[in-house]
């Protein structure tokens, strides 16, 4: 009987989900483990389907369990939605928040953006974890971060595997960040210079989706780039272009805590090169008080400031 799924029912299966064993899933809620497992038994044999298996040390979650499981996220951020439009009936935002961002993003956007949530509501927490766009989405999408701070590149939408939003999640593009090509500060390559010219250069690759933007950047310009040195880190790469051991690509956003040291010069690239930056929040997310006013302190972090430009704001849903 379908219709005897309760709250409580939802939150252990998703507790389960979330830690992998009926013990910290119990830990987690704050209950006995006897008492979960009983509450398992029950609710299958209320439901008529198991919802648990045994899985060497831990359990796995069948099929109707996983369905309750992704229900119980939608359910829970509802019964958020109600909880604090009710609280900011009073006038009050407070609770937790929880925000993903990229690198780049973590020591530039993030402090100006969890300021401004301090400074104007002092009673409300947000919690930030840095992982790269991908899985910022997983967690936004699974229910652990409420909000991700993501970037694509600029006429390119978000591709159909794990890195798409999804019908379940909004993405408002809000700033454009610039690409440039970092070079030492004798190289030939100007502005306005044709991008095949580079093509017997040795390159500097960075994170996973940096690599494939500069792969596809310089494919489109008729050749495919010589990468012999790799790292995330902007300053590692300016310090290995001033060194003379390659070019890269990097966005003006990592360059904002990178001091660039002499000797090396930063080229601005066409628009179409630039990449979007966005914040992503599951669908009907925006009308939670909290999360509503971590989204508008991102919108309103100073572009200028950044070295970024704004572009058109949509609604989000």
């Amino acid at each position: 009987m379908t219709d005897d799924v309760d709250l409580l029912t939802l939150r252990v299966v998703r507790a389960v989900a979330d830690t992998g064993t009926i013990t910290a899933a119990a830990a987690l809620l704050g209950y006995s483990q006897p008492a979960v497992s009983q509450h398992l038994r029950r609710a299958e044999a209320r439901v008529g389907h198991p919802l648990v298996l045994r899985s060497g040390r831990g359990v796995a979650l069948t099929e109707a369990g996983r369905r309750l499981a992704e229900h119980a996220v939608h359910v829970q951020a509802a019964l958020d939605a109600a909880r604090q439009e009710l609280d900011h009936l009073g006038g009050a935002t407070s609770g937790r928040v929880r925000l993903a961002g990229f690198p780049s993003a973590s020591s530039t956007i993030v402090p100006a953006v969890l300021s401004a949530v301090r400074a104007g509501h002092p009673g409300l927490r947000v919690d930030y974890v840095e992982v790269e766009p991908p899985e910022a989405l997983r967690l936004v999408r699974d229910g652990s971060a409420d909000a991700a701070l993501t970037f694509r590149h600029a006429g390119q939408e978000l591709s159909a595997d794990a890195e798409a939003p999804g019908p379940a999640l909004r993405e408002r593009a809000l700033f454009v960040d610039p690409t440039l090509l970092v070079v030492p500060d004798d190289h030939a390559f100007g502005p306005g210079d044709d991008f095949a010219t580079l093509a017997d250069e040795r390159w500097i690759g960075g994170c996973p989706r940096c690599r494939g933007h500069l792969l596809a950047t310089c494919t489109g310009a008729g050749f495919r780039p010589d990468v012999v040195l790799e790292t995330d880190n902007a300053l590692a790469v300016v310090g290995l272009v001033a060194a003379g051991l390659g070019v890269a690509l990097l966005p003006q956003l990592s360059l904002q805590a990178a001091a660039v040291p002499p000797g090396v010069r930063l080229v601005p690239l066409p628009a179409a090169l630039s990449r979007v930056i966005g914040v992503v929040h599951r669908r009907g997310a925006a009308r939670v008080p909290s999360v509503r006013v971590l989204t508008d302190a991102v919108a309103a972090v100073d572009a200028d400031r950044h070295g970024l430009s704004p572009v058109s704001v949509g609604g989000a849903g």
